[in-house]
């Protein structure tokens, strides 16, 4: 099998490892195959790729789409390292307002399945990170939301102080202060 899924500390959050084939010319990798994450328990289907091109201690996020337009993300680094956050947002789960970081780069074949009902950002750890994410639902401005990315209550150590933010990243609501759409 040429995936790895590991549950994580909160147990819908799930990190991925692919086996990767390597040799003198370079590597081979698969980032997703349907029946392998399905034979996992994963039956998605995904809509739209991302693609985000970062500079060191760029940081995005926090963001999600609130319900209709709800996503789920995989998330793997083509190249570069990058610090990955996952925080469920969903009302009245056991793990609400809690978060989870795994570092994922174009050396170790990591992927992150964030589903929806969690906020998801991440840090850029190395000079440059090409970033992809696949999402179950399309883009819907009508839907955009977020958090905060230093929210004291939540308390994510990204390693970084002073991150360079867009613009929406700097003025996001509090997670105490926002209706996220969500319930467990």
């Amino acid at each position: 099998m040429p995936f790895n899924f590991h549950r994580l500390r909160i147990p819908d959050v799930v990190l991925i490892e692919a086996r990767s084939f390597g040799d003198e010319r370079g590597l081979f990798r698969e980032t997703w195959k349907a029946s392998e994450f399905a034979a996992a328990g994963f039956d998605l289907q995904f809509v739209q790729d991302n693609h985000s091109r970062s500079v060191r201690n760029v940081l995005r996020g926090l963001h999600f789409q609130r319900p209709p337009h709800a996503q789920g993300k995989l998330v793997f680094t083509l190249s570069g390292e990058i610090f990955d956050v996952a925080v469920d947002i969903r009302t009245n789960s056991p793990t609400f307002g809690q978060w989870v970081g795994e570092t994922l780069s174009g050396d170790n074949g990591r992927a992150l399945w964030v589903p929806p009902g969690f906020a998801h950002g991440f840090v850029v750890r190395s000079e440059l990170a090409h970033v992809l994410y696949k999402v179950t639902d399309e883009y819907a401005a009508s839907c955009d939301a977020g958090i905060l990315w230093n929210d004291p209550a939540l308390n994510i150590d990204w390693g970084v102080d002073a991150p360079l933010l867009s613009p929406k990243d700097v003025v996001q609501p509090l997670l105490k202060n926002i209706d996220t759409g969500f319930v467990y």
